[in-house]
C-alpha cells in the first residue's frame, strides 16, 4: 500500500544520510519529491536519479536551507516544477561539537543557522502554500539530546530544543488550516557520520539502549512517512523519538 501517492514532499539536506533516506522511503510509497542540498548538481544529480528509479518524479536543487531568501526561491521553484507542496520535512543540520569553555561564537553561531533558522525559513516559505490548499504536513527534525542535553554539544543541543518549541507553536499556529506540524527526535542513528568514531565507543553507546543496538536511517524514514500520511490526520504537535528506549 502506498500511503503518499499523489502528495509531493520537499527534503532539506537530502543527498545522504537520514535525508536521503526519507526521500526514498517516500518515494517508495508514491510521493514525488524535491530535495536540496548546499553540495552542487554533479552530486544531486545521481541521488534524484536513484529516486526517480523508484517511479516518481524527483529533482534535486542546490539551496543554502540557513538561507532566507534562498529558501523563498527554493519553494518558489518547487512550486513551478511541482506545482504543490503537501509535505515539509525539515532535516538540514550540521554539528560543532565542542565544550562549551572551548567553544567558539563561530561554533555556536553556524549550528543555529543551518539547524534551527533553516525550519524558519523553509517553513515560513512553505507554509502560505500550504493554508491556501488547507492541508499539509510539516516535519521537523529535532534529536534526543534537545530533550536531554547532552555534553560537549550545548549549541546542537539547543538548536534541536529550539526546534521543538517551534514545531509546537506552529502547530497551534496552522491547526485550524488543516496543516499538522511535528517533530521526530532520533537518537544514535547509524550514519555515515557515526562511521568514522571508535567501534569500541559506538558499542558502549549501544549497550546503554535498552535495544541495544543503534537505529537506522529507515528506522526514522518509516516514522516521517507516517506522520506524512493521512494515517496522522489527527496528530499534530507532538515530538516522537525513534532511539531504542534510550528516552523513556
Amino acid at each position: 500500500m502506498k500511503l503518499l501517492a499523489g502528495k509531493t514532499a520537499v527534503i532539506t539536506g537530502a543527498s545522504r544520510g537520514i535525508g536521503k533516506s526519507i526521500a526514498k522511503k517516500f518515494a517508495e510509497h508514491g510521493a514525488d519529491i524535491a530535495f536540496s542540498d548546499v553540495v552542487p548538481a554533479e552530486k544531486t544529480d545521481p541521488v534524484a536519479a536513484e529516486i526517480a528509479a523508484l517511479g516518481v518524479k524527483a529533482k534535486g536543487y542546490q539551496s543554502d536551507a540557513s538561507d532566507f531568501k534562498g529558501s523563498e526561491d527554493f519553494i518558489e521553484a518547487v512550486i513551478k516544477d511541482f506545482g504543490k507542496i503537501d509535505i515539509l520535512v525539515n532535516n538540514a543540520g550540521i554539528t560543532r561539537d565542542q565544550l562549551l569553555l572551548r567553544m567558539t561564537e563561530e561554533q555556536w553561531d553556524l549550528v543555529m543557522k543551518v539547524n534551527l533558522k533553516s525550519v524558519f525559513n523553509l517553513t515560513k516559505a512553505a507554509q502560505r502554500h500550504m493554508i491556501k490548499a488547507r492541508s499539509g504536513s510539516i516535519i521537523n527534525m529535532a534529536s534526543v539530546v534537545g530533550i536531554k542535553g547532552n555534553a560537549g554539544q550545548s549549541n546542537y543541543s539547543a538548536s534541536k530544543a529550539g526546534i521543538i518549541g517551534f514545531t509546537k507553536s506552529i502547530a497551534l499556529e496552522l491547526g485550524s488550516r488543516n496543516v499538522r506540524c511535528n517533530a521526530i527526535a532520533p537518537g544514535f542513528i547509524e550514519t555515515e557520520m557515526t562511521a568514522v568514531l571508535d567501534p569500541k565507543v559506538v558499542e558502549q553507546w549501544k549497550q546503554q539502549i535498552p535495544l541495544k543496538r543503534g537505529g537506522t536511517p529507515d528506522d526514522v524514514a518509516n516514522l516521517a512517512v507516517f506522520f506524512g500520511s493521512d494515517m496522522s490526520s489527527y496528530i499534530t504537535g507532538q515530538v516522537l523519538t525513534v532511539c531504542g528506549g534510550m528516552l523513556t
